[in-house]
C-alpha cells in the first residue's frame, strides 16, 4: 500500500483567474478540499484548495498559487493525492483504488489468473482490469461481492468467481 492516494484530477482552466476544474474521486465530492495538502504527480504540492461550484462533471476551485488560464491549463491531467494519515478508515468491505492495483488474482480454486492494472469506473459500479498472466490481454472483471467475495491486502492477492469464459 502506499503513503498517498489519487482522490481526484486536475481537468483544466476554468475561466480566466486560475479557477480550475477538478474531477474528485471523493464519495463526497467536495470533501477533496478538506485532505490538504494535495500532491501532483510532478511533485507541486497544494496546501489549500477551495471549492467554489460546479460545472459538467467537475467541481470548480481555486488552488494557491494559480493565478491564470495558463497556470491552471499546465496543469490539466495532473493527479491530486492525499496523504493516506489524514483520509478516513475504511469499513473491511471498501478499498481505495490504488490498494487494489497490482494484486494478484486468482480463481476460487488457487489458480492465478493475472494481476489488477487498474479499476476503472464509468457509473455503474467498479471494474478491475486484469492483466491477464502471459497474455498481452486484458479482462475487465466487475468488482461485486458474488464475483469477487475476497480481497486480501495483507497477502496481496484476490479470490474471484469469474463468469464462465470470461479469462479464456
Amino acid at each position: 500500500m502506499s503513503d498517498r492516494i489519487v482522490l481526484g484530477q486536475i481537468a483544466g482552466s476554468f475561466g480566466v483567474r486560475g479557477d480550475l476544474r477538478l474531477k474528485s474521486f471523493c464519495a463526497i465530492p467536495e470533501d477533496i478540499a478538506i485532505y490538504t495538502p494535495l500532491y501532483t504527480d510532478d511533485g507541486r504540492v497544494f496546501r489549500v484548495v477551495v471549492i467554489t461550484g460546479q460545472t459538467n462533471g467537475a467541481l470548480v476551485a481555486r488552488i494557491e498559487g494559480i493565478s491564470s488560464k495558463e497556470e491552471a491549463d499546465a496543469l490539466r491531467g495532473q493527479n491530486l493525492s492525499a496523504d493516506r494519515d489524514r483520509l478516513p478508515n475504511l469499513p473491511d468491505d471498501e478499498f481505495y483504488h490504488s490498494d487494489l492495483i497490482d494484486l494478484e488474482v486468482l480463481d476460487t480454486g488457487g489458480a492465478i489468473l493475472g494481476r489488477v492494472k487498474t479499476v476503472l469506473n464509468h457509473g455503474a459500479g467498479d471494474i478491475l482490469e486484469v492483466q491477464l498472466t502471459g497474455k498481452p490481454a486484458t479482462a475487465l472483471l466487475p468488482f461485486t461481492l458474488a464475483i469477487v467475495p475476497t480481497v486480501d491486502l495483507k497477502a496481496g492477492r484476490i479470490i474471484a468467481d469469474p463468469p464462465e469464459g470470461l479469462f479464456e
